[in-house]
């Protein structure tokens, strides 16, 4: 139905026997697709005779397009997330011409924001749940980092305390249905990685800055997530090359370090069940360093693996 309103909007009177070739469906489709129209309250006519058809009312224009911070947050983001995730199977020119033509209709101060957001963020892997974060607070993170200008934020970390702090933005990063801001903190005077549902407020500041040459948000956060305390410090010396181990362990959940003839796991847990069976995965000869709780779950493991092949 979109598509026939698209084609009827570039002018003229277009035969039925026209739409239906044009949109790939019978006569009969195009006819209640008109109707369907028509019921929006488009303008369309019908057109009698032996060249008649459809067209829209002279002078018809759609009307722009009104959509709030938030609802053009998700459309685009839908369509951009969607097809570097592998989602949408349409082709990539599709998903463009889509994108382009709901930035045409945006209001463009609104156009402006969105379009550093797509400029700057990085998508590590596809969300398992709805990306969150205030669509102002993301906005304004993303110019910052577009503009390389400073940023101030009010931070609510995880243990509940409360902090203001000037942060020059490197990137912004979606990695598993959440939003990361990665970049240099005055505070601490090193780079810091902040969840950005956990920003508050963020107020650009006067003043410019550099990136770092060669960095990358996206590696940042994934190591800063993997280096993020747990309750348990596993090391694991692993004689299978890197590639191999990252396809069971992640960079967002164990730093790898080369050992000799060997790789040194650094994974940090919250619990150890899930670890025996990504190693039996691996299929590759091992040492576990600790914890020594470790040991015991990967025997259980075997055991029940020796007596189910029995």
């Amino acid at each position: 139905m979109l598509a026939l309103l698209e084609i009827l909007q570039s002018g003229g009177t277009r035969t039925v026997a026209e739409l239906a070739g044009r949109l790939d469906v019978d006569e009969r489709t195009v006819r209640r697709y008109a109707e369907h129209l028509v019921d929006l309250d488009i303008p369309v006519r019908s057109v009698r005779g032996r060249y008649g058809g459809y067209r829209l009312a002279p002078g018809y224009r759609m009307p722009p397009l009104m959509l709030t911070n938030e609802e053009a947050l998700a459309v685009l983001l839908g369509l951009v997330a969607g097809r570097r995730a592998g989602l949408i199977t349409t082709s990539v020119a599709a998903v463009e011409s889509a994108v382009a033509k709901v930035r045409r209709v945006l209001p463009e101060p609104l156009g402006r924001r969105l379009d550093a957001l797509l400029e700057t963020a990085d998508f590590t892997a596809p969300a398992r749940k709805a990306l969150s974060a205030e669509a102002e607070v993301l906005l304004t993170l993303a110019e910052a980092a577009r503009d390389r200008q400073p940023v101030g934020i009010a931070y609510l970390a995880g243990h509940g305390g409360a902090s203001e702090r000037v942060v020059h933005p490197y990137g912004v990063v979606a990695h598993s249905g959440r939003w990361y801001l990665t970049g240099f903190d005055s505070a601490r005077g090193e780079v810091r990685t902040f969840r950005v549902d956990r920003i508050k407020s963020a107020e650009p500041r006067p003043g410019t800055f550099d990136v770092p040459d060669d960095f990358d948000p996206a590696g940042r956060v994934l190591t800063a997530l993997a280096e993020t305390p747990y309750r348990h410090d596993v090391s694991v010396r692993i004689q299978a090359p890197a590639e191999e181990i990252r396809a069971v362990f992640p960079p967002s959940v164990a730093t790898l370090e080369p050992d000799g003839d060997q790789v040194r796991a650094r994974i940090r847990a919250e619990r150890l069940d899930w670890i025996p069976a990504r190693l039996a995965a691996l299929d590759r000869p091992f040492v576990i360093e600790r914890p020594a709780e470790l040991r015991g779950l990967v025997s259980a493991l075997a055991a029940r693996l020796a007596e189910r092949a029995r």
